[in-house]
């Protein structure tokens, strides 16, 4: 491997300080940011390295793998629907690029046949396999074009799971990236606890390797860099092996890794799950990996929908993929998987985009962009509501009717309206008895159909 001797960087045309393969007796452990029984530190080395946006990105899905690991495992009639609407929502763009599939058991095979049968061309049917010969040679039979393999390169892995050297992991791993490459198959590294790993000592000679090979062989070799404990941090200035950007940074442009070829993988248990995606994206990585609504181990991936609304603000466009299909996804999850999604949760929870406060639903009675985040109704299908209970007020009421029955300007009540107060009194009355709970829109229909009628005339009337 190289030396620590000035070499010419041919990224940037300067001389810098190159990386060695280093092997240990143990493993570095990072004690002094992770300390194990106290809370993990962010050490700053001030190091700022530049924004490098690719001109394509991506989105890759592992609903079927990781967010498998989280819950009960999907049925194949449940898989194959997930995977009808993830085709859906990228809608022919080739945004959601590909989905990650298990191989090991009756079920996850039968799983990929009739999710290939449906012929679509994205999101791609990729696997997901262990280092392992017999795991590879599942590929092979199921003729997958591109599996993900688990190549660790934390020394917490490497030497306390692995029982390895840093010598033997390498072996090992390219052993079967070799085998890949041999039957013409792409191989994705998965960098497995790519935030405690040896940056320099390690993960840039091996990924270095990578690339030598894949040159030799004329074929790609993916990298994906796995933030398996959410420890990664966009914060500008933190060392590696925790900072987001020297990672994307130093895998282009010291081992010379294409944007195209790289992934990034997160997790969220520090709740940076999405701004450290965004980071990878933005540094150079192309692809960032999810699950839909962040379903993973412990607190979860990177939420696909979220990813999909940080796409369109990063590019100023949805890229042709259809919005509205996350909310199909949610209603899916939600009545016939009976997954609760907390009701507050960005995008897809039954409450994102409600209000209880009397002053912002007085806001969304003269014009729901003063407390919107953007047209909810156009780009997701979900109009703005508002929950009444007892701080709504009158405008509350009122603007739980407008939307509700999604009243144009002609029709929409004002919450001056008399009869907006006699509800109003009703409302008042239920929580001066002791009432806890928000008003259930049944009950407020039934005050609407005793005060105001004809807004359920003028609904029967639309829906004929």
């Amino acid at each position: 491997m190289a030396n620590m001797k000035p070499t010419l960087n041919r990224k940037s045309g300067l001389l810098e300080l190159s990386y060695s393969f280093t092997d240990l007796p143990e493993g570095n452990l990072f004690r002094n940011m992770f300390p194990y029984n106290e809370i993990p530190k962010l050490i700053f080395n001030h190091r700022i390295v530049p924004m490098n946006l690719p001109e394509k990105i991506y989105i890759t899905d592992t609903t079927f793998r990781d967010g498998q690991q989280a819950r009960s495992p999907y049925t194949v009639e449940e898989i194959c629907k997930l995977y009808d609407l993830l085709h859906k929502l990228d809608n022919g763009s080739g945004i959601i690029r590909q989905t990650e599939f298990f191989l090991y058991s009756t079920k996850d095979k039968e799983a990929v046949y009739k999710c290939r049968e449906k012929g679509y061309e994205f999101p791609e049917i990729t696997a997901w396999i262990r280092a392992r010969k017999e795991d590879f040679q599942l590929v092979k039979d199921m003729e997958i074009k591109e599996t993900g393999i688990l190549v660790s390169c934390s020394d917490y892995h490497i030497y306390k799971k692995l029982k390895w050297t840093r010598s033997e992991a390498l072996k090992n791993y390219l052993s079967i990236v070799c085998d890949a490459l041999d039957a013409g198959i792409i191989p994705r590294c998965h960098f497995e606890d790519i935030t405690r790993a040896d940056f320099h000592g390690f993960v840039l000679p091996f990924a270095a390797k990578l690339m030598e090979l894949s040159k030799e062989a004329k074929i790609p070799i993916k990298i994906r860099a796995c933030d398996t404990l959410g420890l990664g941090s966009s914060i500008p200035g933190v060392v590696l092996p925790r900072s987001v950007q020297q990672i994307i940074y130093g895998l282009i442009n010291y081992a010379e890794v294409p944007s195209e070829y790289l992934e990034w993988h997160g997790h969220n248990d520090f709740y940076n799950a999405v701004p450290n995606a965004v980071t990878a994206w933005l540094y150079g990585c192309s692809s960032v990996n999810t699950s839909l609504l962040g379903i993973g181990e412990r607190t979860g991936n990177t939420p696909l929908e979220a990813m999909v609304i940080e796409f369109c603000q990063l590019k100023g466009h949805n890229g042709g993929m259809n919005l509205k299909v996350i909310t199909e996804i949610a209603e899916y999850f939600e009545n016939e998987l009976h997954f609760e999604i907390p009701p507050r949760t960005p995008y897809v929870g039954r409450a994102f985009n409600a209000t209880r406060a009397g002053i912002h639903a007085d806001g969304l009675l003269k014009d729901e962009e003063i407390y919107n985040i953007f047209n909810t109704t156009d780009i997701l299908g979900r109009k703005p509501v508002v929950a009444v209970n007892a701080h709504s007020g009158a405008a509350g009421i009122a603007a739980w009717i407008n939307t509700y029955f999604s009243l144009d300007d002609e029709h929409k009540v004002d919450k001056r309206d008399p009869r907006i107060l006699k509800i109003k009194e009703w409302v008042d009355n239920e929580y001066e008895q002791g009432r806890t709970t928000v008003i259930g829109d049944n009950e407020l229909e039934h005050q609407v159909r005793k005060y105001l009628p004809h807004l359920l005339t003028l609904r029967e009337s639309r829906t004929e």
